[in-house]
């Protein structure tokens, strides 16, 4: 069994997760008479990997949305880092430090990976768009920075060898590597994933499972993700909330979550013995 405390959360492997860093609070969002989500509370800690599962329609997208600000719950709170936060524009979140991918991929299929990679960056700029057109003095500096950063990026997820070369050209594994480091460029505290294996075959999981293990150990990145592949959350994750129909049915270690009886007839299947 796990044990937590206010300040920090201790894995049954013995590593050490850091205080609360976002909390949400008997979060409810409706659209129309529909309920995506009911009176749902979990919170995510520093430095962990938190999965958020569940079967089809079971609200996890609609939820990770409510974190990364795109859609505003009708009751409920987030507290980010101690604090209630207010209704907030998407861009106003990635300012906080928030990041995600999308599980459609939003990229630019007519820009380089390195063009698209570096719109990661916008939120840090602070040349005006007369300065950047005139490429002179401030503006030039940063832009170089900002190259220097995202360079550093693509060398970590190594996609050297296509960095000029047209997203629109990519195959689909490439292209989902190429957002999480678009995400990655914005140098986020917490990053949300939205799915980022869908759709890939076992050995690009393999390929993005490390890319994964190796942001939250090297850079230290809070990671939020939602993953139908179960073998991964359960490789991956330090411990996952479970949605069914807008609700929570299960909250705890990977280990817990298995042995959740809910969980089992609602996601897993059916225990054998």
């Amino acid at each position: 069994m796990n044990t937590q405390t206010a300040e920090s959360f201790v894995t049954p492997d013995g590593r050490t997760i850091g205080g609360t860093v976002m909390e949400m609070k008997n979060i409810t969002l409706r659209f129309g008479g529909v309920v995506a989500i009911k009176d749902i509370s979990f919170d995510i800690r520093e430095g962990e990997i938190r999965a958020i599962i569940g079967p089809n329609g079971a609200g996890k997208s609609s939820m990770l949305n409510v974190i990364s600000g795109f859609y505003v719950p009708q009751e409920g709170e987030v507290w980010f880092r101690g604090k209630r936060r207010p209704q907030m524009k998407p861009y106003q979140v990635a300012q906080q430090g928030i990041a995600r991918t999308f599980q459609n991929i939003a990229l630019f299929d007519g820009m380089s990976v390195l063009d698209n990679i570096m719109t990661g960056r916008l939120t840090k700029m602070k040349s005006n768009v007369f300065q950047q057109a005139l490429w002179f003095g401030q503006a030039e500096r940063e832009e170089n920075h900002h190259r220097e950063q995202v360079e550093k990026v693509i060398d970590f997820l190594e996609i050297q060898n296509i960095r000029k070369t047209p997203v629109g050209r990519l195959p689909y594994g490439l292209k989902k590597r190429v957002e999480l480091a678009r995400a990655l460029a914005a140098e986020p505290k917490l990053l949300l994933l939205d799915e980022p294996m869908a759709g890939m075959n076992v050995e690009e999981k393999e390929d993005m499972s490390r890319f994964i293990l190796d942001v939250n150990d090297e850079f230290g990145t809070t990671i939020a993700l939602i993953e139908h592949d179960m073998g991964v959350v359960m490789d991956l994750s330090d411990r996952v909330v479970v949605m069914d129909y807008g609700k929570k049915i299960g909250d705890g270690t990977p280990d817990e979550v298995r042995a959740n009886q809910a969980v089992i007839d609602a996601y897993l299947g059916v225990s054998h013995d």
